[in-house]
């Protein structure tokens, strides 16, 4: 609120510390401003512990937000499981160890009813899975990032950590498979999974770099290009970056229509872009501390040329960054 670039929705933790042994004071975040429950990059292993937290949260209308991962199946993997990773030499995440979470939320939203969101879905398996919850009416949403719509596991060779990512990069039949899922709208919104790392975290050995990229500055020319190669819409494309606010707010279940409040008298959270304008992506000219990006260099279309918060001016694509703080 003070530095006025952005609006900030906090996200409460669904267990104490993260640590998935006991449930977070769930009801107090509801009250103190709380839109959603996660334990954010960290599988809620314990199912009957994730069942509780879902249905405590249910009775304030909060849906819970789940990495689903399956620790135990991930193991030490780094990447994708797959002819690549064996190429490689290094330990794979299988795509089960998504889907078997994936299929366990589904049960639970089944079960008790309550609002799983399905975060950065990065295989075929798993959109199979949402999408029938979808049509069996089930309470389930879910996004995709940028760079799983856009990248492959073959991405990895050369061992660049700034392709190590958590899910990670999977294969091309996985990424075709979410891309369809953007067009035909079992995909709800598209969400970057920013995880910016200094320096320190990333120039280090594949196996123990950290996982994770920036994925706010070049979200917008990185989707584009599936519009650009007329995979999805440009109307499409607005939806999924834009509903994501309706996809949070308590709705009946099954309900799959998003809210959109560009309207006379809404407030002015607008971004202006030219979607033809061409960009190469240049890490050492984000405006991010960090600059681990797989894109670094792609040259692309789409560039952001104005952003509005509550309908001041915070981003011109000429002078930069302008707030109250005067940054």
């Amino acid at each position: 609120a003070k530095v006025g670039l952005v609006r900030v929705l906090p996200v409460g933790a669904a267990t104490k510390g993260l640590k998935g042994e006991a449930l977070a004071d769930i009801g107090d975040m509801a009250e103190s401003g709380a839109v959603a429950i996660s334990d954010d990059g960290r599988p809620v292993m314990n199912s009957l512990l994730m069942r509780r937290a879902a249905e405590y949260a249910a009775t304030f209308g909060l849906p819970v937000i789940d990495h689903c991962e399956d620790t135990n199946l991930k193991g030490a993997g780094v990447m994708h499981e797959g002819t690549v990773s064996t190429e490689l030499g290094l330990a794979g995440i299988p795509s089960a160890a998504e889907e078997v979470h994936v299929a366990r939320d589904i049960a639970l939203a089944k079960q008790i009813g309550a609002h799983f969101h399905i975060t950065h879905v990065s295989t075929a398996g798993s959109v199979e899975l949402i999408r029938a919850a979808k049509k069996k009416k089930l309470w389930v949403t879910c996004d995709v990032t940028p760079h799983h719509l856009t990248l492959t596991d073959t991405k990895v060779i050369g061992y660049s950590t700034n392709t190590k990512v958590n899910p990670p990069l999977r294969s091309a039949s996985d990424v075709k498979e979410l891309v369809k899922a953007l067009a035909d709208g079992t995909i709800d919104t598209i969400a970057t999974d920013h995880a910016p790392h200094g320096i320190i975290d990333k120039e280090l050995g594949f196996d123990t770099a950290s996982f994770g990229i920036v994925g706010l500055e070049t979200a917008l020319p990185v989707v584009l290009q599936l519009v650009h190669d007329k995979k999805i819409t440009l109307k499409r494309m607005v939806e999924l970056f834009t509903n994501g606010l309706a996809v949070l707010s308590p709705r009946n279940p099954g309900t799959q229509e998003p809210s959109h409040g560009f309207k006379k008298g809404s407030v002015a959270d607008v971004t202006i872009f030219d979607p033809e304008e061409k960009v190469t992506i240049e890490a050492s000219r984000f405006y991010s501390k960090s600059v681990n990006s797989p894109f670094d260099g792609m040259k692309l279309k789409g560039k952001v040329k104005y952003t509005i918060v509550g309908g001041m001016i915070v981003f011109n694509d000429e002078k930069g960054i302008s707030n109250s703080l005067g940054r």
